[in-house]
């Protein structure tokens, strides 16, 4: 029996939580290093993944897994890892460590509380919860199993629900209550939006199971098998039948990704959320929506999938304008940084359904490159937001002259976001645009002015913060610290070199792609080459 290298990878933080959360109150830094320690591990374990996958090797999976668990249902324990999936885990387990890093205070009694505050919670349970999620992160991007993916990906709101409106943003420059209060509210809408996707999605995974058991005479959640099925013409869904599939799961897809308008559960949640538990939600948790748009819409229900596409398109165009216009327009730093990942998450969205190799690579390296670059503007904006103690831009000015590491690099991270040439996100955008002119010519036109708020937003705001006079409550701001900057070093290390050399992480990703591609029975199109005049007479 080969070493269950996922199961492993998965167990290793769910079992870091439960450890964590055990360790003894007055141990609060023993927790923390603890649940560093299991957080290094399982990025190890990660990297052992990466080496492990052959890019060239037959067949969608590798490292695969495959168990019964409820024989009853035809539910089985299936695990297995795509280059798409196997680099979202490295990201995942990368980027953990640098929240925990960033949050080594978050979860701290309030100075001179005695004896805790009564909206505190326990420093290990922040740690414990960030573990909890990152497992079930993890083995959502390795599960085959439909309704094993499933119990994860709802099982994830809890502890972000918890991490949400229990170890909130203390510089939100309100009374105690009026934060509590405002922080439950961004909690409970971040619940009930998924909460309904998943329930949406639950009928559709039931209605799903209930054709495979009339069609092959056995019901089976498995997405190999079903893939396999229809291929080989076993399994014939209705037309309608397919449509309405496809559209129970895209929509609890959309509501995670977030994509317009299922999006406005994010602006609230990383507002009143930590910045190291904002990185969390939208550089890690809602990546499994677009990642399971590429994984279960399009493999599962190909013609469904053909079928939504221009009105996909267009929801996309409208979340990549409307996330640019309203951050130009934000006064808070967080929720500027939430709406213009709703207009990154469009660019995904957008390069997922033009159906083409080069959209596709695009919308895939995207996901990657978002997670750096918003790791790396959002946990510089919350060691800037901590010192000062507001999160409103009209609060700062002059800062890159009391602390110019803090500035420099948050403009890197700004300019990452704006995809600068040179900064990973520039290939992945640039690839999702030149993807979706080559099928979607207008679509491609209209993205491309997203490009343009996206400079306007992080310029303006780093003007407004970094340059100018500077204001009295910045005047004595310390700029970064060791700890500090072990965090935001290697992300902008990643970015310069990604930027310059994204091969590495290409190669991984376009054999799945291409897979993802053959699934829908779609070709890249081919360019109308139309000789003149002269060349015919020739």
């Amino acid at each position: 029996m080969s070493f269950p290298l996922l199961t492993v990878t998965a167990a290793v933080p769910a079992a870091g939580a439960v450890l964590t959360a055990a360790v003894p109150a007055a141990r609060r830094t023993a927790a923390k290093w603890l649940a560093l320690g299991f957080s290094l591990a399982t990025l190890v374990l990660a990297a052992v993944q990466l080496v492990r996958f052959d890019p060239d090797a037959e067949g969608p999976f590798q490292l695969t897994e495959s168990h019964a668990w409820i024989k009853d249902f035809g539910v089985r324990y299936e695990l297995g890892v795509d280059g798409i999936g196997v680099v979202l885990i490295a990201l995942t387990a990368l980027l953990i460590p640098f929240i925990m890093l960033a949050g080594w205070h978050d979860a701290d009694p309030p100075a001179g509380a005695a004896g805790g505050s009564s909206r505190w919670r326990p420093t290990q349970g922040f740690f414990a919860l960030i573990l909890m999620v990152e497992a079930m992160v993890v083995i959502s991007f390795e599960a085959t199993d439909i309704f094993l993916f499933y119990v994860f990906f709802e099982a994830m709101l809890v502890p972000m629900y918890f991490l949400i409106g229990g170890f909130g943003d203390r510089a939100g420059g309100r009374g105690e209550e009026e934060t509590a209060a405002q922080r439950s509210y961004a909690a409970v809408k971040f619940l009930l939006y998924n909460l309904a996707g998943g329930l949406i999605m639950l009928a559709a995974v039931i209605g799903l199971y209930a054709v495979t058991a009339d069609q092959l005479g056995a019901g089976t959640f498995s997405l190999q098998e079903i893939v396999r099925a229809r291929a080989d013409g076993e399994l014939d869904l209705a037309t309608s039948t397919e449509r309405a599939l496809f559209l129970g799961f895209f929509f609890a897809f959309a509501v995670k990704a977030p994509l317009w308008p299922l999006h406005t559960w994010l602006p609230n949640a990383m507002g009143e959320a930590t910045a190291p538990v904002a990185v969390l939600i939208t550089a890690v948790v809602d990546k499994v929506g677009t990642f399971a748009m590429l994984r279960f819409c399009l493999q599962l229900f190909p013609e469904a999938s053909k079928w939504a596409t221009p009105v996909i398109v267009v929801l996309a165009l409208v979340s990549i304008l409307y996330g640019a216009l309203l951050a130009v327009g934000q006064r808070d730093i967080k929720r500027l940084v939430a709406y213009a990942s709703i207009s990154h998450f469009g660019f995904i969205v957008l390069g997922i359904f033009a159906m083409t190799t080069q959209a596709q690579g695009g919308a895939a390296l995207y996901m990657v490159n978002h997670g750096i670059s918003t790791a790396a503007l959002m946990l510089v904006a919350g060691f800037l937001i901590s010192r000062r103690g507001s999160r409103l831009i009209a609060d700062y000015g002059g800062v890159q002259k009391v602390a110019p590491v803090l500035a420099g690099t948050f403009l890197i991270g700004g300019l990452a976001t704006l995809s600068l040439p040179g900064l990973a996100p520039f290939v992945s955008e640039f690839l999702v645009l030149v993807g979706t002119f080559s099928r979607y010519p207008a679509a491609g036109v209209v993205a491309t002015v997203g490009i343009v708020f996206a400079a306007l937003y992080v310029l303006v705001l780093y003007q407004r913060t970094m340059t100018g006079p500077v204001k009295d409550e910045v005047r004595s701001m310390p700029d970064l610290r060791p700890r500090e900057l072990l965090v935001v070093a290697p992300l902008i290390a990643l970015l310069l070199f990604l930027g310059v050399y994204p091969k590495p992480v290409t190669q991984i990703l376009d054999p799945a792609v291409e897979h993802t591609m053959s699934q829908v029975d779609k070709t890249d199109p081919q360019p109308d080459l139309k000789t003149n005049d002269v060349e015919a007479a020739k």
